[in-house]
């Protein structure tokens, strides 16, 4: 069993919106059908995480690839996927960013019916370290045993890849204490000592680093080299109501996509009207690939890796989870 902490009682808190889903919702504040363009829903709320990942999102916002396609988006920050996914059951959001892992897990422990409408993020070199303050005794992955190290969400892509790095020094998930702290918060935690080491991404890594903290592990290398890490979801149920809506959020966020991940400034550019960090530290962070594609032997790698690590029941075959990418108008 994995030795896991928590700040805040996660698993509570879903119940708890699970309950009061399961009694209706009035749903998230929208205009609805009527628009010229035929849409069932026009104005989105999706739920993001002030990282990386999201960057599309906020290049098809200012560049109005969403208001082409009639939709209004007001993006809301999360404390991270797994929090998002009651809130879409409940209809107070209708898109979020997911982490594939969420996503996965939540279709497989039957907490919701997940579709993944795009792609948004994958691994590349250094886009999620393992890091520790400078002065730390801790060298290299194999001192961490029996330390406290920090994940934004725990049973997610976070420990996933710190079970695999720990596996590689030969260590076990049950070697460490995973302790639940949300990304913003992570470095005061690390630096006042409230946990031993943290898994970052961008852009906390590079402020951490800029600050005096020091790298001990880049996760993404080996089993999870290229890992898919994050998409774009909605349920089940709302996909089925609003296909028209659900094409037009696809359109617009695969355009941006493609812009992310040939234009290093456009990223440069939004990063800083939703994260914390300046101009001069956008233009240093390390970025992953955004794919423009939904492309389903890639995703299966989480799947199988997933089931390897005991974080599934059984094999999965993401293919019906995937909504078909529309065609470009």
């Amino acid at each position: 069993m994995r030795r896991l902490t928590t700040g805040r009682s996660l698993a509570l808190g879903i119940a708890v919106v699970f309950a009061l889903a399961s009694c209706g919702s009035s749903g998230s504040s929208s205009t609805t059908a009527g628009s010229s363009n035929g849409l069932e829903k026009t104005t989105l709320t999706v739920g993001v995480l002030p990282i990386a990942d999201v960057a599309a999102l906020f290049i098809a916002n200012q560049r109005g690839f969403f208001k082409a396609e009639g939709l209004t988006v007001k993006p809301e920050i999360v404390a991270n996927g797994a929090a998002a996914i009651p809130r879409l059951i409940n209809g107070t959001l209708d898109f979020a960013l997911g982490n594939y892992f969420g996503v996965l897990s939540a279709q497989d422990k039957g907490a919701a019916n997940m579709k993944i409408v795009a792609d948004t993020y994958q691994a590349k070199p250094d886009i999620f370290d393992i890091v520790v303050p400078k002065d730390s005794t801790i060298q290299s992955v194999a001192d961490l045993k029996g330390k406290r190290v920090a994940v934004a969400g725990l049973n997610t892509i976070a420990t996933l890849a710190v079970d695999a790095t720990l596996r590689v020094n030969g260590l076990a998930s049950t070697d460490v204490h995973y302790v639940e702290v949300p990304f913003p918060e992570m470095p005061g935690k690390l630096f006042a000592g409230a946990v031993d080491a943290a898994f970052l991404t961008e852009p906390f890594l590079t402020g951490v680093q800029k600050n005096g903290a020091r790298k001990i592990a880049d996760t993404m290398t080996g089993a999870m080299a290229d890992f898919p890490i994050a998409c774009w979801v909605t349920v089940d149920d709302f996909a089925k109501k609003n296909p028209k809506t659900v094409a037009a959020f696809q359109r617009a966020i695969v355009k941006a996509e493609a812009i992310a991940d040939s234009d290093r400034k456009a990223v440069e550019a939004v990063l800083p009207t939703y994260t914390k960090i300046d101009a001069a530290t956008a233009s240093i962070i390390t970025l992953g690939s955004f794919p423009t594609t939904l492309n389903p032997t890639r995703i299966q790698r989480v799947a199988d890796l997933m089931l390897e690590y005991n974080y599934l029941k059984s094999k999965m075959d993401v293919q019906p989870l995937l909504v078909p990418l529309p065609a470009a108008q």
